[in-house]
């Protein structure tokens, strides 16, 4: 029959051309995952088998009767693609289950595979013998592998069937549950198929057996068809918007059954045109068509940008979002992942470069499958967008898509960036406000208490000079007198600490830091040596101006000093050491006490925090603010060793004759 004939060789076409299809989409897309090369390699196995018999087929129309060798090339070819096709099959769905989260535990899922393949190894001597067969029989080459091989078929295309339910059921979108649905009776055909095959092969219906073998390649081939169908609503293999390399391969493969088409008509006509005539009118016969499809991929060009840009548009207005929280770490961080999973990309990077710096682009690309993209704000550039797609390339259309994001990404940094300093100036102001409060409170304090704390105090010094005052009184004297020092100290602290800072505020006042830090050890020293601690102090041998006022670095100093010999045990250490690099000069203070814990470490420059019984909370409180007057820098340490100890560094600049 010419029609069952015409029949198989579309069927058998389509089945070499949709397999071969997937390969070179593998290929080009280059996912390293198992599922891919599982795919791969079942795809590769169709094309063995399609190719193969198509092939047999188109040499018994040419030839007759067809050379001995290309048979058997084809015939071995055939059967190596068949032996493979049922274990490949389950073993697929295998990979996607676990890819869907349906296998519990993954010694199931080797179980599994171990059951696909054993079948192929038990059939491999039948196969062996098969491959040497003579004669060649290729519309029974199910049969000539033999019982054992036809029913482990049967039972893989249960197998299939069941885990295409399973998808079904667990499919997240209409689209998806249809495609399973579809691919489920697809291997619904093919079960009863063959078993009809089986039948009719039994009672040796050859044509009936033929059309239904070919009725059952149909069905094997088919879902990868839908598959092409479906590959923007699915995004199977990830490759949704890997039009570019989509629309190639389609081209390809439409100019190449082009060019057979018109070979063919040349044979058809050849009673009637040279076969050169018929070629040369067939291939300018496209010509005609150049309007028509011009006008087709310029609206799906047309589509596609516009998808793209609304796309974007709609990427940015979350970016923009997040951009007023005024946070912009969080900001390149939802970005990132924003970007990534809306234009479905493997990884997303973010680079901002500081102000007046420039990084190496290519030091930015780790890989060769990454791409970069600018982010300019007018002819200088801000950052880089780094990103690599889950294939080998990216897309057109998300390039184009990448490129609109940069140029709006911008506007997104400034509106943070203005968010945040609008936050800060805010927090400043209520901090101001709230400052503005407690040194009217510390003014009206010291008017209240200083004075009658400075008449008591002289009063009794007046009285410790007398000599006629009992020894009892005077050690009582004394601690009254002690307790009024400790009074003063802390209305000082409050004092100082109300003073409103300056941010950053320029000065032409210097000091010899080397001459503060000896003079505050020097102080503090009676006081160590009661404590039982060891102060020790290095300094540099250089002097070091630094560009602050005397006072305010004393007060620095002092505090910290003070915070560091409190914090140190009985026959403890403390050290204040001098240094400088980079136009700075670095002061620190270590002590060995029991360390900082790390949840109090964020607290600890907060003013009247404190763990102490008698302390205010204000002495780092005022470090931090004197150093943000001057510009100056402060750094906690802790633990420094052995899981104790702290260590607070201070870092100033320079007088301006010391940096020149």
């Amino acid at each position: 029959m010419s029609w069952l004939v015409d029949f198989r060789l579309v069927v058998l076409t389509a089945g070499t051309l949709l397999p071969f299809f997937w390969m070179l989409v593998i290929l080009g897309h280059r996912r390293h995952r198992n599922f891919e090369r599982i795919f791969f390699f079942l795809c590769l196995a169709l094309t063995l088998f399609f190719g193969c018999s198509l092939l047999a087929l188109n040499a018994a129309l040419f030839y007759g009767t067809p050379p001995r060798g290309l048979l058997r090339f084809a015939w071995t070819f055939l059967c190596i693609g068949l032996w493979l096709l049922p274990s490949l099959t389950v073993h697929l769905h295998l990979e996607h289950a676990g890819l869907q989260g349906l296998l519990p535990r993954a010694g199931w899922k080797w179980l599994w595979i171990v059951g696909a393949y054993l079948p192929a190894l038990i059939v491999l001597p039948q196969f062996l013998a098969t491959v040497n067969l003579r004669p060649l029989v290729f519309g029974q080459a199910v049969d000539t592998l033999g019982r054992v091989f036809a029913l482990w078929l049967l039972i893989a295309s249960l197998a299939s069937g069941y885990w295409q339910l399973r998808f079904a059921i667990r499919a997240s979108n209409p689209e998806q549950r249809a495609f399973h649905r579809i691919t489920l009776c697809c291997f619904a055909i093919i079960f009863a198929g063959l078993c009809a095959v089986s039948y009719v092969s039994w009672l040796r219906q050859t044509d009936r057996a033929q059309l239904l073998t070919t009725i059952v390649f149909a069905a094997a081939i088919f879902p990868l068809g839908l598959l092409m169908r479906n590959i923007e609503r699915l995004n199977f293999l990830q490759i949704a918007r890997q039009r570019n390399l989509m629309y190639a391969l389609f081209g390809i493969f439409v100019a190449l059954l082009y060019l057979s088409f018109v070979r063919r008509a040349g044979q058809w006509l050849e009673a009637y045109l040279p076969p050169e005539a018929t070629a040369a009118l067939l291939l300018f016969l496209p010509v005609i068509f150049f309007e028509p499809l011009q006008r087709l991929i310029r609206g799906l060009l047309r589509r596609t940008a516009q998808t793209e840009v609304d796309r974007a548009q709609k990427l940015m207005g979350a970016v923009n979002e997040a951009a007023r929280s005024g946070d912009l770490e969080k900001l390149c961080s939802f970005a990132e992942n924003w970007i990534a999973e809306r234009l479905q990309l493997a990884e997303v990077r973010l680079h901002l470069e500081p102000d007046g710096a420039a990084s190496n682009l290519q030091q930015l690309r780790h890989s060769p499958a990454e791409e970069w993209f600018e982010i300019r704000r007018g002819s200088r550039r801000i950052g880089t967008l780094t990103v690599r797609a889950h294939g080998a390339m990216i897309s057109g259309e998300t390039f184009g898509a990448l490129e609109f994001v940069c140029e709006q990404l911008p506007a997104a940094f400034d509106l943070c960036r203005l968010i945040q300093q609008k936050l800060q100036l805010d927090r400043e102001l209520a901090e101001r406000e709230r400052l503005a409060l407690v040194g009217q409170m510390a003014a009206s304090i010291s008017h209240n208490l200083k004075n009658p704390l400075g008449s008591i105090k002289t009063i009794l010094q007046v009285q410790m000079e007398n000599p006629e005052l009992p020894p009892s009184l005077k050690q009582e004297t004394q601690m009254v007198l002690d307790e009024i020092r400790r009074l003063s100290e802390k209305l000082n602290q409050l004092l100082q600490f109300s003073r409103p800072a300056a941010p950053g505020r320029s000065t032409s006042e210097q000091c010899e830091i080397n001459q503060i830090a000896e003079r505050v050890a020097n102080v503090f020293r009676h006081d160590a040596a009661q404590r039982g601690i060891t102060l020790e102090v290095n300094l540099r041998p250089a002097l070091l101006p630094v560009a602050a006022n005397a006072e305010v670095t004393h007060d620095i100093l002092s505090n910290l000093l003070l915070n560091a010999l409190e914090a140190a045990p009985s026959g403890g250490h403390v050290c204040l050491a001098v240094d400088s690099s980079n136009g700075h000069a670095s002061i620190s203070v270590e002590d060995d006490g029991a360390g900082i814990p790390a949840q109090m470490q964020d607290k600890i420059l907060q003013p009247f925090f404190t763990t102490k019984a008698r302390g205010t909370g204000l002495g780092l409180a005022i470090v931090a603010r004197r150093l943000e007057e001057l510009g100056g820098k402060l750094e906690v340490e802790s633990p420094v060793r052995n899981n104790r100890g702290s260590r607070f560094r201070v870092t100033l600049p320079l007088a301006a004759k010391e940096t020149r």
